[in-house]
Order: structure tokens, then C-alpha cells, then sequence
């Protein structure tokens, strides 16, 4: 089916570029041959050193910029979009042929979705080491709308460059921001956190997503691990923190210890430390009783942050907190 300039489209693929025309030529090939025909492909390029070229074809338009940096570039090129939809790509990804048509009919279906993602194949693997196959495999454990929003917390669990969202709903977020940590898990936690939406997930490796060892993902002060600490803590003090000054900390190792230093910066302290370290059991922190598992039974924490790294301790921390009838998200929280 052809689409015309005049034909509003489903969906708008929306690409922030800067120096990378080759990589772009691939991604934009695997928009060209997607399945589903009624879309728009939404080009910025920010600022490269030279002129980045799109498809001499009228579903592709490029907008030229100032280097902006890519929140900027993206809300820019927002601006242009006319999709229902807004699908996220980034310039150096790959799409699967079916990406669109499988992600626009999960938004048809599920109306109360904001957006919807899907899994991914990480390449090249020879560049994949344990961290980010276990960060993969993460990723593609997530197959339903609760698991997403229950991770929600310890990082952004659904890949933000397999991310179609509703445009009304990422206009009413106010797109992309630059807060000095990741705009992307910025964004997410916006739109479910703050928002309240659910973005729910299919579960096909819909994206191959590029290893470079100068991208973003993988360097950069916005995407270093106190960035992410203290974008985590801004949202958990205005949030599951809010109305409370005072919360129970499970774990003070060093992710929790970071954690707790980026809460007291927002106001907020811990009344008591949860840990199964023998030698940290009966002492005090920063005036506060280091306590076993089992004193939850007497504590019931009104909040609880179990701030402890590794799925199968948090599986483990989930099944003890449920044996006391604590719910998740309302009770506590996993961040970490």
C-alpha cells in the first residue's frame, strides 16, 4: 500500500543521528523493508560534520540541526511526527521486517498501554561480555506489563530503542530531557511511574542492538552508575517516598550504600538496615539498628527499599516478602 504526504500514518519512526551515515543507511534499510506499509520514518540529524542523507523517498523526511545533543534531537524531530504511534530507533540498530505491524497491533490491543517494547539480540557478540549478556538476558525475561513495572526500579527494563509509544502520551510526558542522568529510563520512569501507564512487552527479539564501544550505553557521565543512582533516588523520593521521611533499607552494600547517600539528599532516611552480614548485625548506621530478615515480622514497614543486586537474591528477598504479606510496590520496592 502506498502512502501518500497527505495520509496520516500509523507510525513514525523517529532516528537522532550525529556522524554515523553508514550504520544510519543499514538502520534506515531495515525501516524500508518493515511489513506493515503505513508508516513515517522522522530523520534529525544533529549537527554532523556532514550532511547526513536519508531515502530519496517521500516516507522519509530529514530534519537538519544544531547539535542539540539527542534529547533535543529527538523532541525536535517530535515535532514533526504525525504517527498515532512513535516508534524509537536508534541510528546504528537494526529492525526486524515484522517490528511494526507486530508492535502497532499489541498498542491496538492493549488500549491502556502507553507503549510497548520487545526483546533484543545484542551484536556483535564477539563484543558481548558477561555483564551485558546478563543485562540481555534480563531484558528479554520481561514478557508482560506487571514484570516491566515491577522492575521498573532496578533499571530500565524494556530497551528504549524497541520502544513504540503513543505520541499523545509522550507529548503530555513532554518527550526527552536532559537531567544529567539517562534520558531514556528518565522518560520510562515519567511515563510509568509519574503517569501511572503500563508499557507492556512483545515478547520476539524485534531489534538487534548495536555494541559500540563509543556509544552512549556504555560511556558518558549521564550513563555512569551515579547517574543512574541519582535519577533512581529523584524518583523514588518524589513517588514511593513521598509522603514518607523515613523508609527501611534492605542491603548496605555498596549499591545500597550509594542509594541511601542519593535519598539523604532529597530528604529521605533510613530507620533501619536489613542485612544478613553477621558481622553488621546488631550495630547501628548513621544512627540506625542494623536488624535480621526476621525482625520484618515486627517492623512491618509502612516503606521498604530492597536495594540488592543479582535476580536470583531479589527472587529469593520477593519470596520472603511475601510470606509476610508485603505487596510489591506498594510495601517495597526492588532498586537495584
Amino acid at each position: 500500500m502506498s502512502h501518500s504526504a497527505k495520509e496520516r500514518p500509523r507510525v513514525s519512526v523517529l532516528v537522532a543521528v550525529r556522524d554515523s551515515q553508514e550504520s544510519l543507511d543499514a538502520a534506515l534499510a531495515t525501516v524500508a523493508r518493515q511489513t506493515m506499509r503505513e508508516w513515517e520514518c522522522v530523520v534529525v540529524d544533529d549537527g554532523s560534520r556532514r550532511a547526513v542523507r536519508v531515502p530519496e523517498e517521500e516516507r522519509f523526511r530529514l530534519l537538519r540541526s544544531e547539535p542539540f545533543g539527542v534529547a533535543e534531537a529527538r523532541n525536535r524531530g517530535l515535532e514533526l511526527c504525525r504517527g498515532e504511534y512513535v516508534a524509537v530507533l536508534d541510528a546504528d540498530d537494526l529492525m526486524h521486517r515484522d517490528r511494526l505491524r507486530r508492535q502497532t497491533a499489541a498498542l491496538d490491543a492493549h488500549p491502556e498501554w502507553v507503549g510497548v517494547g520487545s526483546h533484543v539480540r545484542y551484536f556483535p557478540r564477539a563484543e558481548l561480555g558477561d555483564g551485558m549478556r546478563e543485562y540481555e538476558r534480563w531484558l528479554n525475561s520481561m514478557r508482560t506489563a506487571a514484570c516491566v513495572r515491577r522492575d521498573a526500579w532496578i533499571e530500565m527494563p524494556v530497551g528504549h530503542p524497541t520502544l513504540m509509544l503513543r505520541a499523545d502520551a509522550l507529548r503530555r510526558a513532554g518527550g526527552w530531557r536532559d537531567r544529567g542522568w539517562p534520558e531514556d529510563w528518565d522518560l520510562f520512569l515519567r511515563l510509568v511511574v509519574e503517569a501511572g501507564g503500563d508499557v507492556g512487552v512483545v515478547p520476539r527479539k524485534l531489534l538487534a542492538w548495536r555494541l559500540r564501544g563509543g556509544s552512549l550505553s556504555r560511556s558518558g557521565g549521564a550513563f555512569s552508575i551515579e547517574a543512574f543512582q541519582r535519577c533512581r533516588a529523584a524518583f523514588l523520593a518524589s513517588s514511593f517516598l513521598a509522603a514518607h521521611e523515613d523508609y527501611v533499607l534492605w542491603g548496605y552494600g555498596r549499591t545500597g550504600r550509594k542509594l541511601a547517600g542519593e535519598l539523604r539528599r532529597h530528604g529521605k532516611r533510613f530507620s533501619h538496615v536489613v542485612e544478613v552480614h553477621p558481622r553488621r548485625l546488631g550495630k547501628r548506621i548513621h544512627g540506625a539498628p542494623v536488624v535480621p530478615p526476621e525482625e520484618l515480622r515486627v517492623l512491618r514497614p509502612r516503606r521498604l527499599v530492597v536495594s540488592v543486586a543479582g535476580a536470583e537474591a531479589r527472587a529469593q528477598i520477593r519470596a520472603a516478602l511475601a510470606e509476610l504479606k508485603l505487596d510489591e510496590g506498594r510495601d517495597f520496592v526492588c532498586a537495584a
